[in-house]
């Protein structure tokens, strides 16, 4: 599994972050080639320059824009053009994802909802091609998972949009909610909202252990008084292999409830997980003085533990979410599709050191399946395993 890890002196920016991860290695004409059908009537594209501070030698990555620019957009306007091009799934749900994070934190300090959120610098093509460039690097660079150290903050005021905001301004709070910081006394925006949105995203916690592979540096446009305005990634491989066991860490979530209505927590269900819950399920318990309650559970990874606390919070009458931190050992996965006597069936495959340990049908594509042939979901269930156990899977001699 391929890593970055990010470290940074002088902060974060879109393209700060860009440079960083051009310096690892980055085929720049491709990026381009793809990021032309986000907007195919502009013109644009990602340049890059060596940069150097204080004896430091790195990267100044910017957009070159050479049609007259757009501004004041929409979130709905962003996704649709991100949606609308020829960019790998992958790409798209990550930009989406960091456009609407922003979209939340701005809304939040604005006291309104994403969709009337107006995107100002934001919604700028140099900041949309920003973003997704850095999206689509990330893809490129075969990056699984991105870790994210201490960032430092600025302080004083900078002039925006709205007008004379301090630093960091309100958007750039909300979107570090979480993360680690350190104040310094650079009378400077350090770190930007573009650059909190793209690694609050992407922030996980990495593996313990690790190769390095490369190492490069992503410098801003402005000089800092006392340190280099510069944000250093470092590409690392870990251990685990394709096939081996794979381990990370997760957040256990747990509160009782006992004057909720169960509907409620049955629609609460579909929430946390389409908010990226990775488990919720429920336990009858009895709790103070005999009263019949449940005790919901919800798995989630460290970086979304706040945003499905909020989740919780909002649509049950609970007063506080117990947490603790757990090590997960998962098998690698593969989807696999068969034929059966009542048409082709989607299979997981779970295994580990090249040996095959499970074979889930879809149960979805069983249920389908099933009314399609006038038989049981258990037959075709059925059927899809036995067909799945004849196959010879290529992976499990990767």
């Amino acid at each position: 599994m391929r890593m970055i890890r990010f470290n940074s002196i002088g902060g974060a920016s879109g393209n700060m972050i860009l440079g960083a991860l051009a310096g690892l290695g980055l085929d720049l004409d491709e990026l381009n080639r793809q990021l032309q059908s986000l907007l195919p009537e502009e013109n644009y594209s990602i340049t890059i320059t060596p940069a150097e501070q204080y004896h430091f030698a790195g990267i100044h990555a910017d957009v070159e824009i050479r049609t007259e620019p757009h501004h004041h957009r929409h979130l709905a306007d962003i996704e649709t053009i991100i949606n609308n091009s020829s960019l790998p799934d992958t790409v798209k749900t990550n930009a989406v994802k960091v456009f609407n994070r922003l979209a939340e934190a701005e809304a939040k300090v604005h006291g309104t909802t994403p969709d009337h959120i107006h995107f100002h610098e934001v919604g700028a093509i140099d900041s949309i091609v920003d973003i997704v460039g850095c999206c689509l690097a990330l893809h490129m660079l075969n990056v699984e998972k991105v870790g994210v150290g201490s960032l430092p903050l600025g302080c004083g005021t900078v002039q925006c949009a709205h007008g004379v905001l301090p630093v960091p301004v309100p958007a750039t709070v909300e979107l570090l909610r979480g993360m680690a910081v350190c104040q310094t006394d650079e009378p400077f925006e350090l770190v930007t909202p573009t650059g909190a949105a793209l690694l609050s995203c992407w922030q996980s916690d990495l593996p313990a252990n690790g190769k390095v592979l490369a190492s490069a540096y992503g410098f801003g446009t402005r000089k800092l008084n006392s340190r280099p305005n510069m944000l250093r990634a470092i590409l690392l491989e870990s251990g685990d292999s394709q096939g081996d066991e794979c381990h990370d860490r997760c957040m256990v979530m747990e509160c009782n409830i006992d004057d909720c209505p169960p509907e409620i927590v049955g629609s609460l269900f579909d929430r946390l997980f389409k908010a990226g819950a990775l488990e919720v399920f429920s336990q009858p318990v009895l709790m103070k003085k005999q009263r019949h309650g449940m005790l919901l559970t919800v798995i989630c990874l460290p970086e979304l533990m706040a945003a499905l606390e909020e989740i919780i919070f909002s649509e049950t009458t609970t007063f506080g979410i117990r947490s603790h931190q757990v090590e997960r050992s998962k098998l690698s996965r593969r989807m696999v599709t068969v034929v059966t006597p009542y048409g082709k069936i989607s299979l997981k495959a779970g295994f580990r050191d090249h040996k095959l340990y499970s074979l889930s049908p879809e149960h979805d594509d069983c249920v389908a399946a099933a009314a399609l042939h006038d038989v049981t979901v258990k037959e075709v269930y059925t059927a899809a395993t036995i067909a799945g156990r004849e196959l010879k899977l290529p992976f499990l001699n990767d």
